[in-house]
């Protein structure tokens, strides 16, 4: 067998086009080998400005290597293959070639400004009409490529000559815009052409001047203009390079767009389009002239993941009469998108497509919207078919309400005419996993959606009502599984950027990033255990999960100013037990109407959090080779839990909180010592057996309490958690038809009707945390050492499962493991990735040291 590379991978980019960093560090995957083989040499072959490199390391690393060469500089082109060797001396074939390419990495490389429409608006309406904005220019000689950057303020979304650019969507999404506005960059050559050419762009109010926020919100909070900034430079055969910048030259005019909005959806009047608008040779006489406004180029940023985009398309499975008459299609699956329509009407006839989650009593029920009106009307121009999708909006939905439809809607549906469009972060999928019990695959189903829907470029609450807010302690706590099912590296270190942006002076981590405005409670910004310790806990994840040492130096400076701030609060007893808290929201025990009031005490999560925080910045600092700050950050860590056993922990071994989550935080934060641990695992399994394994945590208890039943010898009891069906639990929601993980455990009552609540989401993530647990003990994947450069595969059956299997995209490569029982013999089957190494542990075995390779291992 014959050593094999992949092409190789640039930072955490699915595609390296437009990149912002000057010294890309490069990772690798070697798709096979010998056995035993193992690398202990790599070359770089690198192709550069006309000159080639080769640069050999004597070195086993694959996965994030530095940038051997100078550094980058804007627009720059380069290719990289890797070749490797072997202990044997020889080198292998080289890779496939990738071609890495840099965006503008400086801001005077910038010429372009913002520009939109100068006509006056009112300030504070949800119905200001979007504007289109153009410009006509001459090409004067054989184009050797051509690229557009582009960036607004505002949503955009580019043309040339008539044609789309890109397939990307809610571009440029949605960042701390202040400080930070992302840009992309396209390869348009084959859009351009000697001659007379045309740009033009769409723009919407999106997240920068439309409505966000609870309860009708706030507008205008980024800013009050709408504009496109956009620069596309020609290069010639000869040399030469046109740039053609936004600026005064450009024209504008109302976009046949009459309203748009992130929350409301979108209006679009077909019969006030105009045809050709951005193509050469239209006439735009009565277009104005573009106001020019200011952009501190500095706060240009190049993505670091890929833009949001259309990743599926799904047909109605049904479409229903209500009892009111009304058509209403059933998709068979929440999700965020928006539908596209085909269509062939009367001119004048309008289209409306209502959108909700869930239906109560047969009709389409929107109470949990709130104010979001979550509805788009299309009206016809009157041509014989016209295709038409919202361009600015997305929404969260299963079904949708039809009216005004001019044919036959059932014979249409039927025909491909109404399809929803799934939208989100075009993340690489990596990880999978079933089981032998239908309803818990089915959970790690609706998980997988959940993100999907909630991961439209900063990772959310819930995609659906009038909130849609990037909450800090939701993705702290699911950051482990989110690591597990995409390749989210890219994504969350950049939205992290957002988080250090948005920390105050004083160290406080806002409760949702980026930052916007609250009518009470969330305004002024207070800190808040296990949500502002997403500075901690969140790069923590990354680096174990992706071996990236990067994002723990980049967000050193945030995570210690939010730890130092705790202490400070804190004081001189090591308990932060005033103040502020959500302790462990959403306790099923809880009220609606006060979602805080847990059955764990909230200074109790407050303290363990703080403690938690404490150790893994001495870890952060340890690997950083900081050992000052290693020191004093593990003696911090000390004393808190000292503070916590004196004042949460009874003589007897219980808490003060005699509650599950409790529990849970001191044995999975190392907060007790062992006599005290053994009384937690006992009581802990005691309350979930009390509770007739229904589940009785909140936010913070649920991703804790599996682990902490697990470590504690009660693996039968931690399935039986997992798979109760009576509510509050995980598998009510399967059996009540759930097709994403909720907000509430019982967001839909037992008898069919909607939890009144004001927050009733049926989208929500953060309770799907458990899918971990499925991933690491369940089927037995788990990384043992950063980036599964080591893997441990470990499963634990239980609960009756016959089979269970989970495979991962490692870094190094897919890892899998699968089991299955049958007469009475436990078969497990394991890959292991070139470059990495396994550990196997098996039930009432040794561990086991596996190499790269496909291994089985039986045992009665």
């Amino acid at each position: 067998m014959s050593v094999i590379v992949d092409a190789p991978t640039i930072e955490h980019h699915r595609e390296p086009l437009g990149i912002g960093e000057a010294s890309p560090r490069i990772s690798w995957r070697v798709r096979s080998a010998p056995p035993g083989w193992q690398q202990v040499g790599y070359r770089l072959l690198m192709a550069r400005g006309g000159d080639e490199h080769a640069v050999e390391v004597d070195s086993a690393e694959q996965i994030l290597v530095p940038w051997p060469l100078e550094p980058l500089s804007s627009r720059e082109v380069a290719t990289v293959r890797v070749q490797v060797r072997g202990e044997d001396g020889r080198w292998s074939d080289r890779s496939e070639p990738t071609v890495v390419e840099t965006g503008l990495l400086r801001p005077e490389d910038w010429q372009a400004r913002p520009v939109g429409a100068r006509w006056l608006e009112p300030r504070d309406s949800d119905t200001r009409r979007p504007s289109l904005v153009r410009r006509e220019f001459s090409l004067d000689g054989d184009i050797a490529c051509a690229r557009l950057y582009a960036s607004a303020h505002g949503l955009y979304e580019a043309e040339l000559n008539g044609a789309r650019v890109g397939t990307d969507t809610l571009s440029p999404g949605w960042t701390s815009y202040n400080t930070r506005l992302r840009y992309y960059t396209y390869d348009v050559t084959e859009l351009v052409h000697p001659g007379q050419n045309a740009v033009g762009a769409w723009l919407a109010d999106g997240w920068y001047r439309g409505r966000i926020g609870w309860y009708e919100g706030f507008r205008n909070v980024f800013g009050e203009d709408l504009s496109f900034i956009g620069q596309l430079e020609v290069t010639y055969t000869d040399g030469r390079v046109d740039t053609i910048a936004t600026d005064g030259s450009w024209r504008t005019a109302p976009s046949p767009i009459l309203r748009s909005g992130i929350y409301d959806g979108e209006d679009h009047d077909a019969r006030l389009e105009q045809l050709g608008w951005s193509a050469p040779g239209f006439d735009d006489g009565t277009w104005e002239q573009v106001a020019v406004r200011y952009r501190d180029p500095a706060t240009l940023v190049a993505p670091t993941a890929p833009p949001v985009r259309c990743t599926e398309e799904i047909r109605p499975v049904a479409v229903l009469t209500s009892p009111a008459g009304n058509r209403i299609l059933d998709f068979g699956q929440n999700l965020a998108g928006r539908v596209r329509i085909r269509v062939s009407g009367p001119e004048g006839t309008t289209v409306r497509l209502r959108t909700a989650e869930v239906l109560q009593e047969g009709e389409l029920y929107t109470r949990p919207l709130r104010s979001a009106r979550s509805t788009d009307h299309y009206t016809l121009a009157g041509r014989e078919t016209e295709q038409w999708e919202p361009r600015f909006t997305f929404h969260g939905f299963r079904y949708v309400e039809v009216e005004g439809w001019p044919g036959d809607l059932d014979a249409d549906v039927a025909d491909g005419a109404l399809v929803a469009r799934v939208l989100h972060t075009d993340a690489e999928r990596t990880g999978w996993f079933e089981c032998s019990d239908e309803l818990v695959s089915q959970l790690h189903e609706n998980i997988v959606w959940g993100m999907r829907s909630n991961f439209v470029d900063v990772p959310t609450d819930c995609p659906q009502r009038d909130e849609r807010a990037g909450w800090t302690g939701d993705i702290q706590v699911f950051g482990p599984t989110a690591s597990y099912l995409y390749d989210v590296s890219g994504m969350l270190a950049g939205w992290l950027r957002d988080v250090e942006a948005d920390q105050l002076p004083d160290g406080t981590v806002p409760w949702y990033v980026p930052v916007i405005p609250a009518h009470r409670m969330w305004t002024p910004i207070r800190p808040g255990a296990a949500w502002g310790d997403v500075a901690t806990m969140l790069p923590w994840t990354l680096y174990q999960r992706f071996g990236d040492a990067g994002v723990l130096e980049t967000q050193y400076g945030s995570a210690s100013r939010w730890v130092d701030l705790v202490d400070r609060l804190a004081g001189d007893d090591h308990l932060w037990d005033e103040g502020f808290q959500l302790g462990d929201w959403l306790d099923p025990a809880a009220p609606p109407d006060d979602p805080a009031d847990a059955r764990t005490d909230r200074y109790l999560v407050a303290t363990a959090y703080f403690a938690r925080s404490s150790r893994l910045m001495a870890q952060m600092a340890d690997r950083l080779g900081a050992t000052e700050d290693a020191a004093r950050y593990g003696r911090l860590a000390d004393a808190v839990a000292e503070a916590f056993q004196a004042t949460y922990v009874l003589p007897d071994g219980r808490m003060t909180s005699d509650a599950v989550t409790a529990y849970a935080l001191g044995l999975e934060f190392d907060l007790l010592t062992p006599g005290q641990r053994e009384v937690a695992g006992r009581r802990l399994a005691e309350l979930v057996r009390e509770a007739g394994h229904r589940i009785a945590t909140g936010f913070v208890g649920t991703p804790l309490v599996t682990d902490a039943l697990t470590s504690a010898g009660e693996l039968e009891t931690a399935y039986g958690l997992l798979q109760e069906r009576e509510c509050p639990s995980w598998l009510y929601q399967v059996e009540q038809g759930a097709t994403t993980v909720w907000e509430r455990w019982d967001s839909m009552l037992p008898d069919g009707t909607v939890n009144p609540g004001k927050m009733t989401s049926f989208n929500h993530y953060a309770l799907g945390a458990v899918a971990d647990w499925l991933h690491r003990v369940v089927a037995g994947l788990a990384p043992a050492e950063p980036g599964y450069r080591r893997i441990r595969f470990a499963p634990r059956p239980g609960g009756g499962l016959t089979h269970a299997s989970a495979r991962h995209l490692t870094p190094y490569g897919e890892a899998a493991i699968s089991w299955r029982i049958a007469r009475g013999e436990l078969v497990v089957d394991v890959t292991v990735p070139v470059g990495a190494e396994a550990i196997l542990e098996l039930p009432d075995s040794e561990p086991e040291i596996l190499g790269h390779g496909r291994h089985r291992r039986m045992r009665t």
